[in-house]
């Protein structure tokens, strides 16, 4: 099967169980899926259940759809994401965006836990992510366009959106939440960066790493989707912690953070849902 047959019977199967037409798409990163717990929910789908779908087999990540209504907006929340280190392709890991797409969603939310570059940063901070750096994992539009989605090659000049970010600044002061601001590089993964890659990253100017989000971005972006993405820093990068880096830190970083995430995320959400 290949990516359109996969993607088509994804939806196929999806659009004939749920009827719901989201506005919004979440996607939730390591410790921070119990947003999904607390909208008001129409309808749940797991993952396991859709033929042909990718499923999250991480840690604190739950691996199923969440349908509702958060402050009375549609949205479409994936409660846990799937990683290319999970030994999916890059094509797999962005299925999840473009059924998004497909089943209504206009805007894409992308969350994510994430080792802070950037000095000064610390566990617990929020970081908003205004650009970021691909190239060290495959692009997922590689292979014969999808044509139905968008162009051959489509223009990376503005991946997250200066409209929903200016919505995210203003809610997070209005809130009293500090939010640095920067640049997001992806790995492959699974194995935490060395120090000395750490340290070009830092020069090429990213500002926080992690192994997922960059390539469900440019995928979003290929569909034409505006983008907003808020990295929970779960740890220092490598060379920088004092200290070995675990999964379970990281988890823990994001549960620690989940209520003024979920106060951030909500408000937001609020916000773009009424914005023109």
């Amino acid at each position: 099967m290949n990516g359109k047959e996969q993607l088509d019977a994804c939806y196929a199967y999806v659009s004939a169980r749920i009827a719901f037409r989201p506005r919004i798409a979440l996607i939730l990163g390591s410790g921070l899926g119990a947003f999904a717990d607390h909208i008001d929910i129409e309808s749940t789908l797991d993952y396991a259940e859709i033929p042909g779908f990718p499923v999250s087999t991480v840690a604190g990540h739950a691996g199923r759809f969440v349908f509702g209504y958060c402050d009375g907006i549609p949205v479409a929340v994936m409660q846990g994401r799937v990683h290319m280190y999970e030994g999916y392709t890059p094509q797999e890991a962005v299925l999840p965006v473009r059924l998004l797409h497909l089943l209504g969603a206009e805007i894409l939310f992308l969350t994510n836990a994430a080792g802070g570059i950037q000095p000064g940063m610390h566990a617990g901070e929020f970081m908003l992510i205004t650009d970021q750096i691909s190239s060290f994992v495959p692009s997922p539009l590689r292979g014969a366009n999808l044509d139905e989605l968008g162009v051959r090659f489509p223009d990376m000049s503005e991946i997250y959106s200066t409209r929903l970010n200016r919505i995210i600044r203003k809610i997070a002061v209005n809130a009293d939440i500090p939010l640095k601001e920067g640049v997001y590089v992806q790995t492959a993964g699974p194995a935490y960066e060395s120090p000395a890659e750490i340290r070009m990253f830092r020069l090429l100017g990213a500002d926080a790493v992690g192994m997922s989000t960059a390539i469900e971005a440019i995928a979003a972006r290929h569909c034409g989707m505006e983008i907003c993405g808020v990295s929970c820093i779960s740890n220092l990068a490598a060379g920088i912690s004092p200290h070995p880096l675990t999964h379970e830190e990281v988890k823990e970083a994001g549960d620690k953070a989940a209520p003024q995430f979920e106060k951030l995320v909500r408000a937001a959400i609020a916000e773009m849902g009424k914005a023109e």
